[in-house]
């Protein structure tokens, strides 16, 4: 066929600039987290993964799993429909119960997916403000810019976690028009943490409504699991908290939690709510099970800390890059696109250690990285394993050391 050869063009551009996605084929064992088996090249063997987004590991857990079997079983697999045609579902109506209730809000709503949740929220929510502006920060994941794109509305983007850019900006908006702040808690490339109290009260000062996006810190931060916003005390103050229920949460799909009124306008306008099939109850109630067992137990959170702590000290003694950070998060930075990728390959072939890199356009040209997430069950023999592979690889690849890096950052 005549167009083939625009895909074929697509795809060598993306391999010219270093940007095609190689996926490992893996075959994760819950008996056995953090191994999995990976399959290649006509055989298969085990690997450790150190860059999986089941943060604390809670897509093995015991609750977990006997709540999407139990639920599997009673109901069946799919959601039978949208949420209007018959897929709402008991287990999802009680999900939404239970994570209006882990962020103090008077109502939530599940969606499929964290991004579908950004994309409908965000573009439903300005859509449905007259004359809105949306106020972005610079840094807002990808399915956040979707929404926003979407939405139609005019956008500022103020620079990443500038409290006073941002104030400049509503400023400037004026007291009357419709303002939207837009921002994430806990940014997952770099892993640093967004001032929620200042966003939150500028944003009271000039009449803006706020949405927070706490995917990568809902289960794993504050006294519940809800979030650095409960941790640092000021959940009450944002008007939207957006979340995931597959990272902290180890299940499948995306929230919002607010107002009742806000999350009846989502339900009832956004299409990519309205016309898609439902999550199924066995996703819904095994989602439940972790929600509930993550606000009652704070040791998931206590050891999956501990691990995080010790991983980190244990690269930075080795004089491996890694990116300062306040969060769970452990980029080392390598600064290029191919060798990034080379790490990659040289950890998995030679030290069946797997870590994905980061390149553009995720992260910056320039800023490339191994990002590694601990989890309670990488121990202190998996650290060890780890530092040891990361000390071969950069002396094999000649990467940036600590020191190097320290000296790129300061320019």
């Amino acid at each position: 066929m005549r167009y083939r050869q625009f895909f074929d063009d697509a795809l060598t551009r993306l391999r010219d600039e270093r940007r095609y996605r190689v996926f490992a084929h893996l075959e994760r064992d819950a008996a056995r987290f953090p191994l999995a088996t990976w399959h290649h090249d006509g055989g298969a063997v085990d690997v450790t993964v150190w860059c999986s987004n089941d943060y604390l590991g809670m897509g093995r857990h015991p609750a977990v799993v006997g709540a999407m079997r139990e639920a599997a079983a009673r109901y069946g697999a799919g959601a039978g429909g949208t949420r209007n045609i018959s897929g709402t579902s008991h287990p999802v109506v009680g999900l939404e119960a239970e994570l209006a209730d882990l962020h103090g809000k008077p109502a939530a709503l599940a969606f499929t997916s964290g991004w579908i949740s950004n994309l409908a929220a965000i573009s439903t929510i300005a859509g449905l403000l007259p004359d809105a502006l949306i106020l972005s920060d610079a840094a807002n994941h990808n399915s956040m810019i979707e929404g926003i794109r979407r939405s139609g509305c005019e956008k500022q983007v103020f620079r990443h976690n500038d409290t006073e850019h941002l104030e400049e900006l509503l400023r400037a908006a004026g007291p009357e028009r419709a303002k939207l702040v837009v921002f994430e808690s806990l940014y997952s490339m770099d892993g640093d943490i967004a001032p929620i109290g200042r966003i939150t009260d500028l944003a009271r000062r000039h009449d803006a409504m706020t949405y927070c996006d706490e995917v990568h810190a809902v289960g794993l931060y504050g006294p519940r699991g809800a979030g650095i916003a409960e941790r640092d005390g000021v959940m009450a103050e944002v008007d939207v908290i957006e979340g995931t229920l597959a990272k902290g949460f180890g299940t499948l799909g995306g929230y919002i939690a607010g107002d009742t009124a806000v999350i009846d306008a989502v339900r009832s306008y956004a299409p990519s709510f309205i016309f898609t099939t439902a999550l199924p109850p066995a996703v819904a109630a095994a989602a439940s099970a972790a929600v509930r067992h993550l606000k009652a137990s704070g040791e998931e959170r206590a050891r999956h800390q501990a691990r995080v702590a010790d991983t980190k000290a244990a690269l930075l003694a080795a004089g491996i890059p890694v990116m300062a950070n306040r969060s769970h998060i452990v980029p080392v930075f390598v600064g290029d696109a191919e060798a990034c990728k080379a790490a990659s390959d040289r950890l998995l072939e030679r030290h069946r250690i797997y870590i994905q890199p980061i390149n553009y356009p995720t992260v910056a040209r320039g800023t490339e990285r191994l990002r590694i997430t601990p989890t309670p069950f990488h121990d202190a023999a998996r650290i060890a394993e780890l530092t040891e592979a990361l000390r071969e690889v950069w002396r094999a690849l000649d990467l940036p050391t600590a020191s190097r890096y320290a000296a790129i950052a300061a320019e």
